[in-house]
């Protein structure tokens, strides 16, 4: 590797030449590759607006390696899903030797495997939903007997909750666990929380207010996260403070759990015992108008474009090591 990372350090950026040549990595070959685009461009079109000597860059269409001619300092990760928020890119990089905004390759990796943050997360004392891995037939039974229904299936290591499936009825999982195995093998079921959504966003280490989600849809899924006008978004989320501190603990400790940094976002079901139960991290959220970590930020009085300069600040934790 030939970065040096100090996940501590955090340098305060006045000058847009500062951050020298920057790429915004954006649109990739994942199944969210269409919001990726939508985030990239408009990560672009701010840091352009600061002045900042930006231009935009589809791993899809080149090698990461033309990093290297074009002479690029930096880079702004845009790529949702696999192969952009799961430390794959963010290795490709470190090789490179090309500092990068966000967590690193264990963090990032981490944070895409909602099995493996839940499990870390539980460990640092996070409640989180029941769940029941499904290997092979003989599991969807044991999680129908142990979480009940409504539950929801979901495939390990997918963003913007594509391949979930709410099952009502026993009939229905044998479907929803094919249809989640046909994205991926690593499947699992989760107890339904009936309740509030919440999710919390993270930036340089400290954790904004919080948003309560509302849907018409049986759940906050792919459609109501990008396109639908229906979904309703409360920030400040009506927590009392008391709540609201919590809820910034826990997910910081989930953020720290899993080794993510810089910047990400964390949900949780918060159902009627007031409990919060972490659903997952994300550590390359959604930059689009729809998006949540721009909607918490604009409650602090940090605007669009602020919060995409304090994103790329993150990337001074990392330098490049001269060989």
């Amino acid at each position: 590797m030939r970065l040096r990372h100090d996940s501590k350090r955090l340098d305060r950026v006045k000058e847009p030449g500062d951050f020298g040549a920057v790429a915004v990595l954006l649109g990739g070959g994942s199944s969210e590759r269409e919001i990726s685009l939508l985030s990239g461009k408009a990560v672009l079109a701010a840091l352009k607006r600061r002045g900042v000597d930006a231009q935009p860059f589809d791993p899809a269409q080149r090698p990461l390696a033309d990093l290297l001619s074009l002479k690029i300092e930096r880079v702004w990760i845009a790529l949702h899903g696999p192969g952009g928020e799961d430390g794959t890119v963010q290795g490709a990089l470190e090789f490179l030797g090309v500092p990068y905004t966000g967590s690193g390759v264990l963090g990032s990796a981490i944070g895409m495997d909602k099995l493996r943050s839940k499990r870390l997360a539980q460990a640092a004392g996070v409640a989180t939903p029941e769940f029941v891995v499904l290997r092979s037939p003989p599991d969807l039974d044991l999680a129908l007997k142990r979480l009940g229904l409504p539950l929801i299936v979901k495939p390990a290591t997918q963003g913007s909750s594509v391949g979930m499936t709410r099952v009502e009825l026993a009939v229905d999982l044998p479907e929803a666990w094919n249809a989640a195995r046909r994205i991926e093998p690593m499947v699992f079921a989760e107890r339904w929380i009936t309740g509030a959504e919440y999710t919390v966003s993270i930036l340089q280490g400290q954790a904004l207010p919080s948003i309560r989600i509302e849907t018409p849809r049986s759940f906050y899924d792919y459609e109501a996260k990008y396109f639908r006008d229906d979904t309703r978004y409360f920030c400040p989320s009506g927590l009392a403070a008391a709540a609201e501190a919590q809820l910034a603990k826990l997910a910081l400790t989930s953020y720290d759990a899993c080794g993510a940094e810089g910047w990400g976002r964390v949900d949780f079901m918060m159902g009627s015992d007031a409990q919060p139960m972490l659903l997952e991290i994300n550590t390359v959220p959604g930059m689009t108008d729809h998006s949540l970590v721009p909607m918490a930020a604009k409650a602090i009085g940090i605007d669009f474009d602020e919060l995409v300069w304090r994103v790329l600040e993150t990337s001074l934790a990392r330098t490049r090591i001269d060989s």
